[in-house]
């Protein structure tokens, strides 16, 4: 089969497309024909040598969400026929003709969605979801902040904050991606250079000096900081990412006198029972959005299989406001 192989550590041209041998499914695995893969900051970091695949998946082809047919199914397999439309998780390899998924991380497509808009959806919602619904237990009426508002995750968290009848505000690198972004649901934003202190001015405004029930930082570094001061008492932080530095220089009276809960979350580093439950939990609490329409994936920008590396290229200038997808076939 075709494959994107990471060649070596480097920059977005390590990336080559070779023939590599095609994957079998185990038992409880499904044998997924690939027509569309997201592009995710993970990839990047896995290109560049910085973030390695877990063990049991291609160490050297990236891609850790797809959408696609299922073209086999494991002896143990109950749910998953051939020909069924499905699009999932996996620790890597899905940029490729074939993968292969456990049966409990995939969930089916729904008949609206292309195969490009299907691939878009797993590592993003999936992770917001996680995020926000399962582990900040985000509320009604709850004022929640989402750094990196216009990513993927992002764009994500702001349709479920709205479907929670929770109300989104954000933080981005440029204005322009504030005022899109409005149109999925975000109440207000602002841009962040690197004085914060615009930041406390907002969110006093923004919830009437009694700070954020839940901040949801993609950033890390010195976000993480400045979304201690806007959390309210007894709020909730979601560390998610640390595209800005792994090392933070907060507080700690603050996150005492506040009770704040600090709480880190990765969705590639778990146990394959999590991966499978936060996997059901998704398909099914949020996935009937995506068939009623109140949830929808944000596609950015959609490239072919051999344009790999132009597609990390561009995700690493920034300008991309929410997905980007590798068109397979």
């Amino acid at each position: 089969m075709k494959a994107i192989v990471i060649a070596r550590p480097g920059g977005p041209e390590v990336l080559e497309l070779r023939d590599v041998p095609q994957p079998a499914p185990g038992p409880d695995e499904v044998l997924v024909r690939v027509h569309a893969a997201g592009v995710n900051r993970a990839d990047l970091l896995q290109r560049a040598g910085r973030y390695p695949a877990p063990p049991g998946v291609p160490a050297d082809i990236p891609g850790m969400e797809f959408s696609g047919e299922v073209a086999d199914t494991g002896a143990r397999v109950k749910r998953w026929r051939k020909g069924d439309r499905v699009m999932g998780l996996v620790g890597g390899g899905a940029y490729a003709e074939f993968v292969v998924a456990h049966e409990g991380v995939v969930a089916a497509v729904p008949d609206s969605l292309s195969w490009t808009e299907a691939a878009a959806i797993p590592e993003a919602f999936i992770t917001a979801h996680d995020a926000l619904w399962s582990q900040a237990e985000l509320q009604p009426g709850e004022r929640v902040l989402i750094h990196a508002v216009a990513s993927g995750v992002g764009l994500a968290a702001v349709q479920l904050a709205r479907a929670r009848n929770a109300e989104p505000f954000g933080t981005s690198r440029t204005p322009d991606k504030i005022e899109r972004a409005r149109a999925f649901g975000l109440v207000d934003g602002i841009a962040l250079g690197g004085d914060f202190s615009a930041l406390g001015e907002a969110t006093r405004r923004w919830t009437s000096g009694r700070g954020f029930n839940a901040v949801l930082d993609l950033v890390g570094g010195p976000y993480v900081a400045a979304s201690v001061d806007a959390l309210a008492s007894r709020g909730r932080l979601m560390l998610v990412g640390t595209v800005a530095g792994t090392h933070a220089d907060i507080d700690l009276g603050k996150v005492l006198g506040k009770r704040l809960h600090l709480i880190g979350t990765v969705l590639r580093g778990r146990s394959l029972e999590e991966k499978v439950a936060a996997a059901a939990s998704f398909e099914r609490e949020a996935l009937p959005d995506f068939v009623a329409g109140t949830l929808r994936p944000i596609l950015d920008a959609e490239f072919p299989l051999e344009r790999a590396s132009e597609a990390h290229a561009y995700i690493e200038s920034n300008q991309s406001f929410g997905k980007a997808v590798i068109v397979v076939a």
